[in-house]
């Protein structure tokens, strides 16, 4: 209840998380209601214009180059574009967290072979790495994860050992070890409830940056292929038709920011509400306004 109070008081992020709910939605329903409905063509609706209410409602943003519903195929799209990037989110998250516990409280030999491990991922350019692997491999979901996941694991290994360095030097972690605690014990029952927040936020701020990379690489032509659909995909096909109609790109471009937005917005609002520090500003807003 007081975390929903907090949320409240921040307007931005309530709104946010209203959004990401409804992306959500789209995701996980949207395919099973209106998959038909995005792929069917009709010729005579090609680059049907927006806002033109006398149609049906799925042509309401606009026809594509085929003559299929704009809002029903950003609905759809809206699958793979959050599957790669929470499929890639969460491989990195806990292939990352584990790696970087073990990096922080065990030997410093075993650490400092994790450690080079993350410097030879991050000595590649992540977009790069990812164009290289996928120009040798299908540009299928599935590659499109494992490679985006790779590219992200140094990210939460990196801050993983970093928090993991500092509690286990904590008197909570000593007192564990001291009753006879095991490893595995002290790192996954002391240790990563600490840590857990922060990697938390970074992967909320993080799965923004997921999705952007994988429109881009759709963008560039090597991500997902038709005929499935993506976010980015979708501009890629609407760039050959910016000057006469611009809405095939600017409505699937325009959910990639509004969805990237809100993740950096919920991201700032959690790094205040995980705070113990900073909570007090969102707990005391509604009192100052009453």
């Amino acid at each position: 209840m007081q975390i929903l109070r907090m949320l409240w008081n921040d307007k931005l992020a309530f709104f946010s998380i209203v959004f990401l709910l409804i992306v959500l939605l789209c995701a996980l329903f949207g395919a099973y209601f209106l998959d038909d409905l995005a792929t069917k063509q009709n010729l005579r609706g090609r680059n049907a214009p927006p806002f033109d209410f006398t149609t049906d409602w799925p042509f309401w943003l606009g026809g594509d180059a085929l003559g299929r519903p704009l809002l029903a195929r950003i609905v759809v799209a809206a699958q793979n574009t959050i599957f790669v990037a929470a499929g890639a989110v969460f491989f990195s998250l806990f292939i990352g967290t584990s790696l970087g516990l073990i990096a922080g409280y065990t030997s410093k030999t075993l650490s400092q072979v994790i450690m080079r491990l993350a410097d030879v991922i991050m000595a590649f350019p992540s977009l790069l790495l990812a164009v290289i692997v996928l120009f040798m491999l299908d540009s299928s979901v599935f590659n499109l994860v494992i490679v985006l996941a790779i590219t992200r694991i140094p990210v939460y290994l990196r801050t993983a050992r970093a928090e993991t360095l500092e509690v286990r030097e904590r008197m909570f972690v000593q007192a564990a070890k001291v009753m006879g605690a095991s490893t595995p014990r002290i790192i996954f029952r002391h240790i990563l409830p600490v840590v857990f927040p922060t990697l938390i936020t970074i992967a909320t701020l993080d799965f923004a940056f997921v999705m952007l990379a994988e429109s881009a690489l759709s963008f560039l032509g090597i991500g997902i292929q038709p005929p499935e659909i993506t976010w980015g995909l979708m501009v890629s096909q609407g760039r050959p038709y910016l000057t006469t109609a611009w809405w095939l790109s600017f409505w699937p471009g325009l959910a990639i920011i509004l969805t990237t937005m809100s993740l950096n917005l919920v991201s700032n609002w959690m790094r205040s509400a995980l705070d113990p520090v900073q909570r007090w500003r969102l707990e005391n807003v509604g009192k100052k306004n009453g």
